[in-house]
């Protein structure tokens, strides 16, 4: 922000004096484009016909920043430049303001301002000569004269900030001045919008400074904190509404831990002194009724007038609110209610409140809010001065309900309140560990979990129900977070094991343990750790549908009954109504091996929405990464690029190395099918070696697939079935092995082409006989396709089958190389036309994929059909603007992109975003190959 000079009236300094400086530019503006572009014309129209303009807005947006600039450039463009601002605290002296002017036109002109100032109006008005007070025309025609003088030796600007607190002889010459500036002479003043003063704007043209764009908030509070963790980022923007000086202030009134993340921030945000002068000085003059139904909407937040009639039980006449609304504080229409002009309005009206009038009013607002159960918690509890298990328990089930509703933040600060009204004991111990698992597995704030469980240890005993709640929170934390799997899977096991039989499919707790668990063992990948978890599922008399289908569905789905699938399409069909990000993303969780994540897209979709406004980060996550599978499955590579490295950049910014995995997974995928090789080894490298101590058997099968993709695609089939056959031996398909249906393809190609025919026949007859063609049409694809593939006969019908499953262009990838090796049969077998018509099919379909390894060995059966094409996928030199190409350069270093963004001044999102439009025009799919990319473009 730029900070405005003097703000009093002085003796004019004499000319050998230095010049006052008014106003100080003191760099580039953010996001003020256009406000400058409107400047500079009204600057070039000065010498021609001058006149004025007034910069209108609310307090803190930049007015000042921009009279700067303005005064800068003018400067530059030779004017001469004179500058006054008004003063709203000191004493207001008679024409203090023009004082001000005067003894700027003395340094600019001294030749001409001595010899007009002693003898006419303005010199009696200035106090420099005796005589009767002059009339306001007097005194506003020695200005224009003066202003005339200096203007034939130059055009001459006054710049007058904060007129709205001109004292009242200035404002009554200054008026009347603006409205006689002829060519040569101009003024460019500020106010601020629905404050009175004496100054007259009526007739004035007139600028709207308006709020900064989300966008230049975002690059400006990354200029000056890019330490800010990106919720904290977040919350501060929605808070600062746009505002510059609230953007630059807010952080400022934060503690370190705050700023990181490291702690909560506080409900309502804390207003530096800076804010407080420029919010909280409208608020204090007006009455005390006004003020009360102020804090009543302030807390309330929803803006409804018959909440405050409730509230006030009729003692309080809305009529109340004119004061505040005449000084353009609120907006209030009976259809709509209650508007605060700005959020940071509504913070200094609840600073400049006592805690006794806060819990006077938070109790009115119960009282008003006694039939919505969420809110009535939420206000008993804001009101409540001790411990009140009653209150507390209250708004657990109020927490309940809004984290079902996706609201995590929220969630969280009931649960957190309800904790602090819970006598010391067990259940206040309960509560703290219900905010850690709240916290790791929906609102993304891993970093609060340890200290909330320490202190949860300490409140119980080993045994009960609060060592349940803390062993799921704990289990939540080391899944998440360093990857123990061993040890998240003991802790979980030990306290199911102290539940009593049989258990009650109400339990949420025991519920939650169990989906926790249920993940644990599928990262950990190893048959031995399903015996516990299967173990407590039976001991239900009717175990958690979700959970039971889970199980079936995701962790083992080669032997999933149609019963579970019946449950899953049933539970899918319910999504469109369904508001609970984690049940969405389990639901999609469930489909994803068994090919349905097509019905999860639009509930996945709304979770990520909602991951990006900060309200539930770890479901959003996982959401980004199942849209990003179905985006592999169905072909669509650069959005399963964008997808993904969203993803990644949350993980990183939160600290969630497992699931990150699966982003990388994906992207070793598109990688290795694109060619892009050395990326794919990269990535499973990274895998492998995080993995292993981990013990972390899934990730290492990530890696395998990958590696499979990448042999295949560079014709080494001996290292593809190596790689496959981690995965599951052939002939079977393991138990809890989900990975083992998306590779079957994989291994009975990569057995027929290393001779391996029993193999390959075995799997493909394994993987009929589970019956996974009834499972998905694209596990029907597979599965004819495989046993066409294993088969002797070229003219197996199996590939036809597969062919002809319905819909079968959904999975571009999967069908053209079905087309390809039927092609690849049928050239062999002689039948050359029919070849060619499967051979071209597939080589398009891998173009359109930029599939380029595919795509070669599709173009080579052609030509051995007698098709002439093209030798290789041909690419001209990669185009890439300036910037992508910094970015690039920047990414290829290894810096993540949260620190390119902090480098350049770009959102994180606007790096990643640039990173995945650049990744196809240097024919790479991550980071990991963009440094011999950017070399071979510089060859080229």
């Amino acid at each position: 922000m730029h900070t405005s000079g003097r703000n009093s009236s002085e003796p004019v300094h004499a000319p050998d004096r230095p010049a006052p400086r008014a106003f100080d530019a003191d760099g580039p503006l953010i996001g003020r484009q256009a406000d400058l572009d409107r400047i500079d014309a009204f600057l070039d129209d000065v010498p021609r016909h001058g006149g004025p303009l007034l910069l209108l807005g609310e307090p803190g947006v930049g007015k000042t920043a921009l009279l700067a600039a303005a005064a800068s450039r003018a400067a530059h463009r030779g004017m001469h430049v004179l500058a006054a601002t008004g003063a709203e605290y000191r004493t207001r002296l008679s024409h203090g303001v023009l004082g001000q002017l005067m003894e700027a036109a003395v340094h600019a002109r001294p030749s001409i301002v001595p010899s007009i100032v002693p003898a006419d109006a303005l010199a009696v008005a200035l106090g420099r000569s005796g005589g009767p007070a002059p009339e306001p025309e007097a005194v506003a025609d020695a200005v224009v004269e003066l202003i005339g003088q200096l203007a034939r030796h130059g055009p001459t600007l006054l710049v007058v900030d904060d007129t709205q607190w001109l004292d009242p002889a200035s404002a009554r010459v200054l008026g009347d001045v603006a409205r006689r500036l002829a060519a040569g002479g101009a003024l460019l003043c500020t106010a601020r919008d629905g404050t009175e003063g004496s100054f007259d704007p009526g007739g004035l043209p007139v600028h709207d400074v308006a709020p900064l764009s989300e966008s230049a908030s975002e690059n400006l509070l990354l200029q000056h904190f890019p330490a800010l963790a990106p919720r904290v980022r977040r919350r501060l923007m929605a808070e600062a509404h746009g505002n510059p000086l609230a953007l630059l202030e807010l952080p400022v009134a934060l503690s370190g831990p705050q700023r990181s993340a490291a702690t909560a921030l506080p409900e309502r945000l804390p207003l530096s002194r800076r804010l407080q002068s420029a919010f909280a000085s409208r608020v204090t003059g007006l009455p005390a009724a006004t003020r009360y139904l102020l804090l009543l909407a302030a807390l309330d937040g929803t803006g409804d007038l018959y909440v405050l009639r409730r509230a006030t039980a009729g003692r309080i006449a809305l009529k109340h609110l004119d004061p505040a609304e005449r000084a353009q504080l609120i907006r209030v229409d009976e259809p709509t209610g209650l508007t605060f002009r700005h959020p940071l309005t509504r913070s200094a009206v609840v600073e400049l409140s006592t805690s006794t009038e806060r819990r006077s009013a938070h109790r009115a607002l119960a009282r008003a809010w006694q039939k919505a159960p969420e809110r009535h918690a939420w206000y008993l509890a804001q009101a409540a001065e001790a411990p009140d298990e009653q209150v507390a328990a209250l708004l657990e089930q109020a927490a309940a309900v809004l984290g079902r509703r996706g609201d995590g933040p929220a969630a969280v600060a009931a649960l957190l309140r309800a904790a602090e009204l819970t006598p010391q004991g067990p259940e206040r111990a309960r509560r703290l560990a219900e905010v850690a698992y709240t916290g790791a597995n929906i609102t993304g704030d891993l970093r609060d979990v340890p200290h909330l469980l320490h202190d949860a240890r300490h409140m119980t005993p080993e045994a009960g129900p609060p060592a349940m709640a803390t062993a799921v929170a704990g289990a939540a934390y080391l899944l998440n977070g360093s990857g123990d799997i061993d040890a998240a899977h003991r802790l979980l096991c030990g306290a199911i094991a102290l539940r009593p039989e049989p258990y009650d499919p109400a339990d949420a707790t025991l519920t939650e343990a169990l989906h926790t668990l249920l993940l644990v063992c599928f990262f950990g990948g190893r048959p031995e750790l399903w015996p516990a978890f299967d173990t407590a599922l039976a001991a239900y008399p009717a175990p958690p549908p979700l959970l039971a289908t889970t199980r079936a569905t995701f962790a083992d789905p080669a032997r999933a009954a149609p019963s579970h699938l019946a449950e899953l399409d049933a539970a899918i069909a319910r999504l469109p109504q369904e508001t609970d990000p984690l049940h969405i993303v389990r639901v999609a969780t469930a489909g994803a091996y068994v090919d349905r994540l097509d019905g999860c897209a639009e509930g996945l979709r709304r979770v990520v929405a909602g991951g990006r406004r900060g309200e539930h980060v770890t479901p959003a996550i996982e959401a980004l990464f199942l849209l990003g599978n179905h985006a592999w499955l169905t072909g669509q590579w650069p959005e399963l690029a964008h997808l993904a490295g969203e993803g990644l950049d949350l993980c990183e910014q939160h600290h969630y190395p497992v699931l990150a995995w699966v982003g990388s997974y994906l992207l070793a995928c598109s990688a290795a099918a694109r060619g892009d090789h050395g990326a794919t080894r990269e990535l499973t490298d990274r895998m492998q070696q995080w993995a292993g101590p981990r013990r972390a058997s899934t990730v290492r099968v990530y890696a395998a697939h990958a590696r499979t993709l990448s042999a295949l695609g560079q014709g080494d089939f001996e290292t593809a079935y190596q790689e496959a056959t981690l995965i599951t031996a052939p002939g079977t398909l393991a138990r809890c092995a989900p990975h083992a249906l998306w590779t079957l393809m994989d291994l009975v190609d990569a057995a027929v082409r290393t001779g391996r025919h029993r193999q390959a026949r075995d799997h493909a007859d394994a993987a009929r006989n589970a019956g996974l063609a009834a499972v998905s049409p694209r596990l029907a694809m597979l599965v004819h396709a495989a046993a066409a593939l294993a088969a002797d006969d070229d003219r197996h019908p199996g590939f036809q089958e597969a062919l002809a499953v319905p819909g079968g262009e959904r999975w571009p990838f999967d069908l053209a190389r079905i087309h390809l090796y039927h092609g690849e049969r049928l050239r062999r077998g002689g039948a050359r036309t029919e070849a060619r018509h499967h051979l071209t099919a597939a080589a398009e379909l891998f173009r359109r994929l930029s599939a380029a390894p595919w795509t070669d060995r599709a173009n080579q059966e052609l030509r051995a059909c007698g098709v002439p094409g093209p030798t290789a996928s041909p690419a001209g030199p990669a185009v890439l603007t300036p910037q992508q190409r910094e970015i690039a350069n920047l990414a290829a270093t290894g810096l993540t992109n949260k620190r390119i963004a902090e480098r350049l001044s770009l959102s994180p999102r606007t790096v990643s975003t640039h990173l995945y439009q650049l990744f196809p025009k240097v024919g790479v799919t991550s980071r990991a190959g963009l440094r011999d990319a950017l070399e071979r473009l510089d060859r080229q």
